[in-house]
């Protein structure tokens, strides 16, 4: 149902006639984020500037029950940012301000919309960075890694968004501004931890405290190429096995390689049918150590090359051709699905088969690139939207993909959260126990159901009891 002009006066008197967004024109440009399977534009979009504006908004939908769309940079990859059931999307755009850096105590607060590098280029002369880096960080804000517990390939070492956030502030779908966590450790419930990754259904975020962290004394970054994926994965688990623990440890195939280079001008060995990107950080003494202990480990396990960045210029065309990986596949196809599943480390030998196998069934080409330190994988399925057949084959592929991952042992997301691409997996993972008090938890925060609906959990009956889908077929032997 359109809103009413009385419900859009009322939103105009709150946001100001420059932060409405009312024209189909503009309206278009939020139907979707990055994963552009999933459209749905909202009916009107809110652009508040101060934490007082969210609670008046989200108390003004309430009244109406009007659905709330939380909306960042649109960076998200799940779907989690667009508008299936129209309603009010509030963008946080505009509320981008460092609020405070406090570096005796090592953290900084700012506003939702703060573009993530931003933080760190701030403190970065006085020695300090932000340490969650998802590729998207040169324009995703902190308030969307917030919502999706986003990582990035530095999270091996370092962890993913919720070991560094502190503290939020959240309007929540009753439209109550409260204050979960602080610079301090606080007694009770990790109502923090609750809230991080919550993908916008528990509330909307008006602030975040999040730590700050030294600078290393040392860095090394080393690129070793090898003649078989396998023998990449094995290298993989083997540097872990030694104690090793890189800030990043990353893992490309021979597609992705192509395309990477033909984009960035990398210059990652052409004949290698996998590269690992090795990334070392801490005391100088140490560093040199384990590079030259995970040199000898790829050397071992049959590495074609074994290369170390000779200065920040050469290491920063290596991390180049990494964090534009997803937009260098652009040459290979017009479109792809991206995946961020998870297996244990000790798995991705087999999933590497597994995802060959998927990728020959369906008759889809399958460029990889993933965070294959902790077993997060990212493959891009790769097809033409503008043949039906394609999407379908891609789209099989990509649930079978899901499953195996499940089987091994794993999950179906490591870091770009669950939205509406995945939340029709869950069942598979989840006892309907655990959805059925995740969806208890969830109306506690938004007892009318009007936050972000539709995403992170299953579609239920009125009554929020959970549903189990059957199973898909899949195919005999598969993930053996």
């Amino acid at each position: 149902m359109p809103l009413s002009g009385t419900f859009l006066a009322d939103l105009e008197r709150i946001v100001g006639a420059e932060g409405l967004v009312r024209s189909a024109e503009g309206r278009l440009v939020y139907e979707c984020d990055m994963h552009t399977f999933y459209k749905g534009a909202p009916d009107a979009v809110a652009l508040p500037t101060r934490a007082e504006e969210v609670v008046a908004i989200v108390n003004l939908c309430r009244r109406e029950r009007v659905p709330i769309v939380p909306r960042g940079s649109g960076t998200g990859l799940i779907g989690g940012a667009m508008a299936p059931l129209g309603g009010v999307m509030i963008g946080t755009n505009r509320m981008d301000r460092i609020l405070e850096i406090d570096l005796t105590n090592r953290c900084a607060t700012v506003q939702p919309g703060l573009i993530n590098l931003s933080l760190t280029r701030a403190v970065a002369t006085q020695g300090y960075f932000f340490a969650p880096d998802p590729s998207s960080q040169m324009v995703s804000s902190i308030g969307g890694n917030v919502a999706t517990n986003a990582g990035g390939p530095h999270c091996l070492k370092y962890g993913i968004t919720t070991n560094h956030v502190l503290g939020v502030e959240l309007v929540t779908g009753t439209g109550e501004l409260v204050r979960l966590g602080g610079k301090a450790e606080r007694p009770g419930y990790d109502l923090v931890g609750v809230a991080v990754g919550s993908e916008g259904t528990f509330g909307i975020v008006t602030a975040a405290t999040v730590r700050l962290l030294h600078v290393a004394e040392a860095v090394k970054t080393i690129l070793a190429s090898f003649t078989a994926i396998e023998d990449a994965s094995e290298a993989v688990s083997a540097i872990i096995a030694t104690g090793i623990v890189p800030a990043a440890l990353e893992m490309l195939d021979a597609v992705m390689i192509r395309a990477i280079n033909e984009g960035t001008g990398a210059g990652y060995p052409k004949d290698a049918a996998a590269v690992l990107l090795i990334e070392l950080d801490g005391p100088a003494a140490e560093v040199e150590a384990q590079g030259e202990r995970a040199a000898r480990i790829c050397w071992a396990r049959g590495a074609l090359e074994v290369r170390v960045a000779r200065d920040d210029a050469e290491r920063a065309l290596l991390w180049k051709g990494r964090k534009e990986a997803a937009g260098a596949v652009g040459r290979l196809a017009p479109t792809y699905l991206l995946q961020d599943a998870v297996v244990p480390r000790s798995k991705l030998p087999a999933i590497m088969r597994e995802l060959i196998a998927i990728g020959a069934r369906h008759r889809v080409q399958i460029a990889n690139v993933f965070h294959a330190g902790d077993g997060n994988l990212h493959p891009l399925i790769l097809y033409d939207d503008r043949v039906p057949e394609e999407l379908e084959r891609a789209k099989a592929a990509n649930e079978e993909l899901l499953l195996a991952c499940i089987a091994m042992g794993g999950t179906v997301t490591g870091e770009h959260g669950i939205g509406l691409d995945k939340a029709k997996n869950l069942p598979f993972q989840y006892a309907d126990a655990d959805l059925n008090f995740m969806y208890r938890l969830r109306r506690a925060f938004d007892p009318d159901g009007i936050m972000n609906p539709g995403k992170l959990l299953p579609s239920h009956p009125a009554c929020g009891e959970g549903f189990r889908p059957a199973r898909p077929r899949v195919p005999e032997g598969a993930w053996i």
